[in-house]
């Protein structure tokens, strides 16, 4: 009985700590404790929200289909990356301070320079994507490899197992759950990548949708924007959770088992 109050109060905790937030918000903008035009109100944020709909999917069209191909390539590019530097620990010792530089950059000091190079078009928005979500992607695959037990790997070696057998059967399988948990971060990463590089230049995208909701001072959509991106985010973040179920149904067995 405790562990099922424990488990429904688990789920319902984040929905009563927004609702909270949401009520704080609208309380202060009823006292009028922030001006309106500064803060408005969550009434006018949902009115915005669904009055703008439309315009919004429209434009995240665009932006969705830049965060999927710069995630898509990221995924792909990381995968070779780790394991090139699991096979060649020399090159693991060169390129990882690289990787770990490279994130010490903001990501609004490099959009402007790929819209330079690459144009205003979305060569630039999906470099930014895969500069964004690669590096949580690398680092959880070489946390998966070096994961492994060394007693597993001597006993398929004893087995006669070659490099690519040892990495398929033994290594792999073990760098499952570190890379969805990267996945889980560059997912939410990419759009707020794509956006930003949209924000810097571009013609369309929620990025430049809103600049020009910024510049027309409607903070109700402003707000409307960002919570529609929170949504994209989450939604991105739960069909991650579902691929990494799907791919590993035995953790799925295994918190059910801890949970009774």
């Amino acid at each position: 009985m405790t562990k099922k109050l424990q488990s429904i109060t688990n789920k319902t905790a984040p929905v009563i700590a927004v609702a909270v937030i949401i009520l704080i918000w609208y309380l202060c903008c009823d006292a009028e404790v922030v001006p309106a035009y500064m803060l408005p109100s969550p009434t006018k944020v949902i009115t915005a929200f669904i009055n703008n709909f439309d315009v919004m999917m429209k434009q995240a069209a665009v932006t969705l289909q830049e965060t999927l191909y710069g995630l898509l390539i990221g995924i792909a590019s990381a995968f070779v990356i780790a394991v090139i530097m699991d096979r060649f620990k020399w090159l693991y010792k060169a390129i990882y301070p690289i990787l770990v530089v490279t994130q010490t950059i903001p990501t609004i000091a490099i959009a402007p320079l790929l819209v330079l190079w690459m144009g205003f078009g979305m060569a630039p928005k999906i470099t930014l994507v895969v500069i964004t979500t690669f590096f949580p992607i690398v680092i959880g695959l070489l946390t998966g490899f070096e994961g492994v037990d060394p007693d597993a790997i001597n006993l398929m070696r004893a087995m006669g197992a070659n490099r690519y057998q040892i990495f398929r059967y033994v290594k792999f399988p073990n760098a499952i759950a570190s890379f969805f948990s990267g996945l889980r971060i560059s997912s939410a990463y990419a759009v707020v990548g794509a956006v930003v590089s949209e924000w810097l230049g571009g013609f369309e995208g929620l990025g430049v949708y809103m600049t020009r909701v910024k510049k027309a001072y409607a903070f109700d959509k402003m707000f409307a924007v960002i919570v529609f991106i929170s949504a994209i985010s989450l939604i991105l973040m739960g069909i991650v959770s579902l691929l990494e179920r799907a791919a590993m149904p035995w953790t799925k067995k295994t918190k059910k088992k801890n949970s009774q």
